[in-house]
């Protein structure tokens, strides 16, 4: 299941990339750890089989070599661009479009994050509220299972825990700061945010 998700997440993120246009697998991974940098690395090992089962389900195409007018070099493969196909399109804007439960978590939260200028403002206000409240769920829990096990947590335990509960606590703020906003029809500023999503 993790499996999928993450392959899910991965597919999003490049058919995303590749509405900007065409790109070859360096370029796309060069990209892919910009935008999803702060929530994991992207190694080519998880790229190309994504690309590869991509090209198999039609959401993408390859349109051939980025240096097909140049000379060969030895020992040095064509690097291959990726194209969207209209298939890729669709998938895409229907990911766009989704704001069920599973656009709150973690690591798809932040690639719907990415492309939200692309996704509706209904879209974006309810996928904000519902990782707001997804998070303020977690920040109760984090709470009372401190309140509960203080006394028999040595002092570098709770240190982290604190550490995650305070993390948590800047999350909901920043949220709530993009809630407030997208209510009132203005667009974030980059200075004003906040800390963004906590580490995970």
């Amino acid at each position: 299941m993790a499996a999928t998700k993450r392959a899910h997440v991965l597919q999003f993120a490049v058919l995303g990339l590749l509405h900007e246009g065409p790109m070859h697998g360096y370029e796309l991974r060069k990209r892919l750890n910009s935008v999803l940098g702060t929530f994991r690395a992207i190694s080519y090992g998880s790229l190309y089989p994504c690309l590869k089962e991509m090209l198999a389900a039609g959401l993408i195409a390859e349109d051939g070599p980025a240096d097909a007018g140049a000379p060969a070099l030895s020992g040095r493969r064509a690097r291959i661009v990726y194209k969207l196909t209209p298939e890729g399109k669709d998938r895409f804007q229907a990911w766009l479009a989704d704001a069920g439960p599973e656009a709150y978590e973690d690591e798809l939260f932040g690639v719907h994050l990415a492309f939200f200028g692309r996704t509706d403002r209904d879209i974006r206000l309810r996928i904000l509220l519902g990782r707001r409240n997804r998070l303020e769920e977690r920040l109760a829990t984090l709470r009372s299972n401190m309140a509960k096990r203080r006394e028999r947590l040595d002092e570098w335990t709770l240190t982290l825990q604190q550490h995650g509960l305070d993390s948590v606590e800047r999350e909901v703020d920043w949220l709530s700061h993009l809630i407030d906003s997208e209510i009132d029809g203005n667009p974030p500023s980059s200075t004003s945010t906040g800390t963004g999503p906590a580490s995970k």
